[in-house]
Protein backbone atom coordinates (compact mmCIF):
# COMPACT_ATOMS: atom_id res chain seq x y z
CA UNK A 1 0.00 0.00 0.00
CA UNK A 2 2.91 2.28 0.81
CA UNK A 3 4.22 1.97 -2.62
CA UNK A 4 0.72 2.78 -4.46
CA UNK A 5 0.98 6.14 -2.61
CA UNK A 6 4.45 6.81 -3.27
CA UNK A 7 3.56 6.37 -6.33
CA UNK A 8 0.29 8.34 -6.43
CA UNK A 9 2.65 11.15 -4.76
CA UNK A 10 5.13 11.18 -7.60
CA UNK A 11 2.34 11.02 -10.56
CA UNK A 12 1.22 14.02 -8.97
CA UNK A 13 4.02 15.88 -8.54
CA UNK A 14 4.77 15.67 -11.94
CA UNK A 15 0.78 16.52 -12.75
CA UNK A 16 0.50 19.87 -14.28
CA UNK A 17 0.03 22.56 -12.46
CA UNK A 18 -3.47 25.17 -13.06
CA UNK A 19 -3.82 26.92 -16.52
CA UNK A 20 -1.78 30.06 -16.61
CA UNK A 21 0.50 29.00 -13.11
CA UNK A 22 3.99 28.69 -14.41
CA UNK A 23 5.85 25.08 -12.56
CA UNK A 24 8.97 27.49 -13.10
CA UNK A 25 8.28 29.73 -10.28
CA UNK A 26 6.98 27.37 -7.57
CA UNK A 27 10.16 26.51 -5.38
CA UNK A 28 10.65 22.90 -4.05
CA UNK A 29 8.38 23.03 -1.14
CA UNK A 30 5.18 24.55 -3.31
CA UNK A 31 5.40 22.07 -5.86
CA UNK A 32 5.78 19.70 -3.29
CA UNK A 33 3.12 21.05 -1.37
CA UNK A 34 0.42 20.69 -4.23
CA UNK A 35 1.41 17.21 -4.97
CA UNK A 36 0.55 16.59 -1.49
CA UNK A 37 -3.10 18.37 -2.09
CA UNK A 38 -3.57 16.19 -4.99
CA UNK A 39 -2.53 13.15 -3.28
CA UNK A 40 -5.02 13.84 -0.42
CA UNK A 41 -7.78 14.21 -3.70
CA UNK A 42 -6.75 10.78 -4.83
CA UNK A 43 -6.84 9.22 -1.84
CA UNK A 44 -10.21 10.99 -0.69
CA UNK A 45 -11.39 9.41 -4.01
CA UNK A 46 -10.09 5.92 -3.30
CA UNK A 47 -10.87 6.12 0.53
CA UNK A 48 -6.84 4.97 0.90
CA UNK A 49 -7.22 5.67 4.60
CA UNK A 50 -3.42 4.47 4.92
CA UNK A 51 -2.55 7.20 2.20
CA UNK A 52 -4.35 10.12 4.05
CA UNK A 53 -2.77 9.16 7.50
CA UNK A 54 0.74 9.56 6.08
CA UNK A 55 -0.32 13.24 4.85
CA UNK A 56 -2.34 14.31 7.92
CA UNK A 57 -0.57 15.13 11.66
CA UNK A 58 -2.16 12.95 14.65
CA UNK A 59 -3.25 16.35 15.99
CA UNK A 60 -5.21 17.28 12.78
CA UNK A 61 -7.94 19.47 13.35
CA UNK A 62 -10.10 19.04 10.67
CA UNK A 63 -13.74 21.32 10.03
CA UNK A 64 -15.98 20.36 7.14
CA UNK A 65 -17.80 22.28 5.01
CA UNK A 66 -20.99 21.50 7.08
CA UNK A 67 -19.40 23.31 10.25
CA UNK A 68 -18.92 19.44 11.94
CA UNK A 69 -15.73 19.50 13.84
CA UNK A 70 -13.43 16.15 13.40
CA UNK A 71 -9.61 14.91 15.03
CA UNK A 72 -7.53 12.80 12.42
CA UNK A 73 -9.37 9.36 13.57
CA UNK A 74 -13.11 10.80 13.00
CA UNK A 75 -11.87 12.43 10.14
CA UNK A 76 -10.37 8.93 8.53
CA UNK A 77 -13.66 7.16 9.87
CA UNK A 78 -15.86 9.84 7.64
CA UNK A 79 -13.63 9.48 4.80
CA UNK A 80 -13.81 5.73 5.19
CA UNK A 81 -17.73 5.56 5.49
CA UNK A 82 -18.44 8.84 2.94
CA UNK A 83 -20.83 9.71 1.35
CA UNK A 84 -21.25 10.93 -1.42
CA UNK A 85 -18.72 8.19 -3.18
CA UNK A 86 -16.41 10.71 -4.64
CA UNK A 87 -15.74 9.60 -8.28
CA UNK A 88 -14.05 13.24 -8.79
CA UNK A 89 -12.23 15.53 -6.22
CA UNK A 90 -10.35 18.43 -8.00
CA UNK A 91 -8.72 21.47 -7.07
CA UNK A 92 -8.68 25.07 -9.01
CA UNK A 93 -7.03 28.15 -7.85
CA UNK A 94 -4.50 26.58 -5.11
CA UNK A 95 -1.98 29.35 -3.64
CA UNK A 96 0.81 28.02 -1.43
CA UNK A 97 1.80 30.88 1.33
CA UNK A 98 5.63 29.76 3.44
CA UNK A 99 6.67 30.70 6.29
CA UNK A 100 9.57 29.13 7.19
CA UNK A 101 8.33 25.47 7.98
CA UNK A 102 4.87 26.22 7.85
CA UNK A 103 2.63 26.74 4.97
CA UNK A 104 -1.14 27.65 4.00
CA UNK A 105 -2.94 26.51 1.36
CA UNK A 106 -5.83 27.87 -0.21
CA UNK A 107 -7.93 26.84 -2.82
CA UNK A 108 -11.30 25.78 -4.57
CA UNK A 109 -12.52 22.29 -5.37
CA UNK A 110 -15.17 20.58 -7.18
CA UNK A 111 -16.50 16.84 -5.87
CA UNK A 112 -18.43 14.79 -7.80
CA UNK A 113 -20.56 11.88 -6.75
CA UNK A 114 -23.12 9.45 -6.03
CA UNK A 115 -25.73 10.03 -2.59
CA UNK A 116 -28.51 7.79 -2.47
CA UNK A 117 -28.35 6.87 -6.07
CA UNK A 118 -28.24 10.78 -7.73
CA UNK A 119 -25.21 12.92 -8.98
CA UNK A 120 -23.72 15.49 -6.54
CA UNK A 121 -21.92 18.34 -7.20
CA UNK A 122 -19.86 19.80 -4.54
CA UNK A 123 -18.23 23.16 -5.24
CA UNK A 124 -16.11 24.80 -2.31
CA UNK A 125 -13.27 26.68 -0.75
CA UNK A 126 -10.52 25.15 1.45
CA UNK A 127 -7.74 26.33 3.55
CA UNK A 128 -5.26 23.79 4.58
CA UNK A 129 -2.29 24.42 7.23
CA UNK A 130 0.80 22.17 7.18
CA UNK A 131 3.72 21.84 9.14
CA UNK A 132 7.13 20.78 8.18
CA UNK A 133 7.85 18.37 10.62
CA UNK A 134 11.76 16.52 10.30
CA UNK A 135 11.36 17.00 6.32
CA UNK A 136 8.25 15.74 6.19
CA UNK A 137 5.16 17.93 5.33
CA UNK A 138 1.89 17.18 7.23
CA UNK A 139 -1.53 18.61 6.99
CA UNK A 140 -2.73 19.80 11.05
CA UNK A 141 -5.63 21.88 9.95
CA UNK A 142 -8.00 21.94 7.24
CA UNK A 143 -11.81 23.95 6.81
CA UNK A 144 -13.79 23.88 3.99
CA UNK A 145 -17.00 26.11 2.86
CA UNK A 146 -19.77 24.80 0.62
CA UNK A 147 -19.99 27.54 -2.17
CA UNK A 148 -22.94 25.58 -4.09
CA UNK A 149 -24.34 22.46 -3.87
CA UNK A 150 -26.43 20.95 -6.58
CA UNK A 151 -27.91 18.01 -7.29
CA UNK A 152 -28.52 16.87 -10.77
Amino acid sequence: MKSAFLFCLVLCAAWPLRPGQDRSKAGPDESRLLALESAWNLAEENKDINALDQLLSDTLAYTDFDGTFMNKAQFLTSVKNSTPNSDQITNDDVTVHLYGDSAIVTGSYREKGIVKGKPVLRRGRFTDSWVNQNGTWLCVASQSTLISHSQD
